[in-house]
């Protein structure tokens, strides 16, 4: 299934013939977790739900079980994730208490292993 090439928090791209740039495949299941997790929950108007929240954690005390175990929730809403063998979530806290997140998954459509870095959101 291909999807305009947007990823969250940057613009969108032109393609080769000055079109809308596309993705499919492994770029789209990114795309799709990336904007799950960055979206504040009641942002998206068409579903108040969506959304992990990830931004409004920012300058909160939180657990980096707490953070991860959000992301895990998510990830099981998302269809392009495999859930076989279950994600892999490192959070890790820098200095001046930033939080990094690594996800390895398996992308449902190809069945091939996939590594994001959920970038700082804010």
């Amino acid at each position: 299934m291909a999807d305009i090439a947007h990823v969250i928090g940057s613009d969108l791209a032109t393609g080769p013939t000055g079109d809308l740039a596309v993705v499919d495949s492994s770029d789209w299941t990114q795309q799709r977790i990336l904007r799950r997790l960055l979206t504040n929950p009641g942002s998206y108007i068409w579903q108040l739900a969506y959304g992990a929240g990830l931004p409004v954690m920012l300058g909160t005390i939180i657990s980096a079980q707490q953070v991860s175990a959000t992301i895990r929730r998510q990830l099981s809403l998302e269809a392009a994730v495999s859930q076989q063998p279950e994600p892999s979530i490192l959070v890790q806290s820098g200095q001046g208490g930033d939080v990094f997140a690594t996800v390895s998954y398996g992308d449902a459509q190809t069945g091939t292993s996939q590594i994001i870095n959920v970038p700082r959101a804010g």
